[in-house]
C-alpha cells in the first residue's frame, strides 16, 4: 500500500500545480497524510476521493484548527502512525515530535520544510519536506511517500 504524504503547502486555495502534484504522484494512492500549515481549509478540495488525514499546523488559520487535531495517531495495514506538524527551530525537531508519541512504528511531520528520512529506535521519521518551495525548504519544492508491506519506506520525491 502506498500513502501519499504532504506538508507546508502554505495557501489559500489549490494551485493548479498543486492539482497536477496529486495526479501525478499521488494517482496510484487512496490514502493522503497532510503534515499540517496547509492554511486553509479549502486547499484539501484537490485531494477529492482521497481518505484524508490532516493535522493542524503553527501557519494554519482558525478554521483547520477547530477542524483538525495537533496530533494523530492512524492505525494502517498493522502499523501505527503518529502524524503531527512540528514546532521550533529544525534543530532537535526529531526528538521533540518523538516525545509526543509512544508505541508508533512511523513518525510524519513537517514544518521544517526541510526532508528528513531517519530510523530511532525502531521508529521510521519521515518528513516530506515542503510543497511551498520557499526560502526554508532551499526553493525546492518535495512531497512523500510511504509503502507499506512488510515494513514501512519512505522517499521523498522533488517536484520542482
Amino acid at each position: 500500500m502506498k500513502i501519499g504524504v504532504i506538508s507546508d503547502t502554505h495557501l489559500n486555495t489549490p494551485t493548479p500545480l498543486l492539482a497536477e502534484v496529486v495526479e501525478t504522484y499521488f494517482k496510484d494512492t487512496q490514502i493522503i497524510f497532510h503534515a499540517g500549515d496547509l492554511c486553509k481549509r479549502r486547499v484539501l478540495e484537490v485531494f477529492q476521493g482521497k481518505t484524508l488525514y490532516v493535522v493542524a499546523g503553527n501557519r494554519d488559520d482558525a478554521e483547520v484548527k477547530k477542524w483538525f487535531p495537533p496530533h494523530h495517531v492512524i492505525e494502517i495495514s498493522g502499523f501505527k502512525i503518529g502524524l503531527i506538524h512540528g514546532w521550533g527551530p529544525p534543530f532537535g525537531l526529531v526528538k521533540r515530535v518523538g516525545k509526543r508519541f509512544s508505541d508508533v512504528d512511523c513518525i510524519v511531520f513537517g514544518h521544517s520544510h526541510r526532508p528528513v528520512i531517519k530510523k530511532k529506535s525502531g521508529v521510521l521519521f519521515f518528513n516530506p519536506g515542503a510543497f511551498c518551495g520557499d526560502i526554508f525548504s532551499l526553493r525546492r519544492r518535495t512531497i512523500g511517500l510511504l509503502t507499506l508491506d512488510e515494513q514501512i519506506r519512505a522517499e521523498v520525491i522533488r517536484i520542482i
